[in-house]
């Protein structure tokens, strides 16, 4: 892949895909290519490959998809089966059909068992069974992978995957209804201190461990992996750090600025127990996270205010 190259990003709006273009156009990149949701829809396979055929993209970013946090998974089991399946069959066939040179297709840390052993390795998947409240959307992303592998093996397509932890930065969703747990904190942190709430309730015990990303990272690593990884293992996206959701919501508090007191609902749901991946593949390859997590935290809530100026 080089400067010239036509390189597709599915999802350029999204989270990822943003960030994955940025990268790209700072790196030089030039001969870029999207559609937005309305220019396209990823789930009709027609519209689909009458865009593949036209455009004949040579490398293909697979950043689309439906995605939210427990509360979201939960509720709209269907969507989040359905739309992701039709996306990703559509796309890595169509990629194929037109002569793509070489697919990277995301995935999640959520796809792993919900008691898998920490820190979590690739080879876990499938060993167990998965998390209920967002085992649909989990499912939809083991499919994926399958396609990926599927099409390389019978077809000797080049598709590589990766499996990203959890995600945090700009353009992240921030409706407290859908959005991932630090997204959601974060927007209901800041309407609280404009409140001057006395109180404020985070979901869950609190003991649940999870790690994070900041989403320009998982975009740098995504370039090395497409342009450095020709395996049919997919790779585990992460730092190799957690925390638990108590001391998350204390730090989100804290570079919010409210001052009040915090307390746990234990009768919502916790999710996975832990959620630790082990990326000691990705950093044997040569490549490793560079932002602090406060300091990622720090800019995501300085974008969040800008944006909800």
């Amino acid at each position: 892949m080089n400067a010239s190259s036509r390189i597709y990003v599915a999802g350029h709006c999204g989270l990822v895909g943003s960030a994955i273009v940025r990268r790209l156009m700072s790196d030089g990149y030039s001969n870029l290519v999207w559609r937005t949701h309305d220019e396209l829809d990823l789930r009709r396979q027609a519209d689909v490959n009458r865009f593949f055929a036209d455009e004949r993209p040579e490398y293909v970013f697979l950043a689309a998809g439906r995605v939210g946090g427990i509360l979201a998974n939960d509720t709209y089991r269907a969507d989040f089966i359905c739309d992701n399946l039709l996306i990703e069959a559509n796309v890595i066939d169509a990629a194929y059909r037109s002569g793509a040179k070489k697919l990277l297709f995301l995935g999640s840390s959520c796809i792993y068992p919900r008691n898998a052993p920490q820190p979590i390795k690739e080879e876990y998947l499938l060993t167990g069974p998965l998390e209920p409240t967002n085992q649909p959307y989990a499912i939809a992303k083991i499919a994926g992978l399958e396609l990926v592998d599927a099409y390389r093996r019978q077809h000797g397509f080049c598709g590589v995957s990766v499996m990203p932890t959890n995600l945090y930065g700009p353009n992240d969703h921030f409706d407290p209804k859908a959005a991932h747990v630090l997204p959601a904190l974060m927007r209901r942190f800041h309407e609280a201190k404009i409140a001057n709430a006395p109180e404020f309730v985070v979901w869950g015990s609190g003991t649940p461990r999870r790690e994070f990303l900041h989403v320009d990272d998982a975009a740098a690593a995504c370039l090395f992996v497409m342009k450095e990884y020709d395996g049919s293992l997919p790779l585990n996206v992460g730092t190799g750090e957690d925390l638990s959701i108590r001391e998350l919501a204390e730090l989100v508090a804290d570079v919010v600025g409210y001052k009040e007191t915090l307390r746990f609902d234990a009768s919502k749901p916790d999710g996975m127990p832990r959620k630790l991946l082990d990326v000691s593949r990705l950093t044997e390859l040569g490549w490793k996270a560079t932002v602090p997590f406060r300091r990622g935290v720090e800019e995501t809530y300085a974008w969040f205010r800008a944006k909800a100026s």
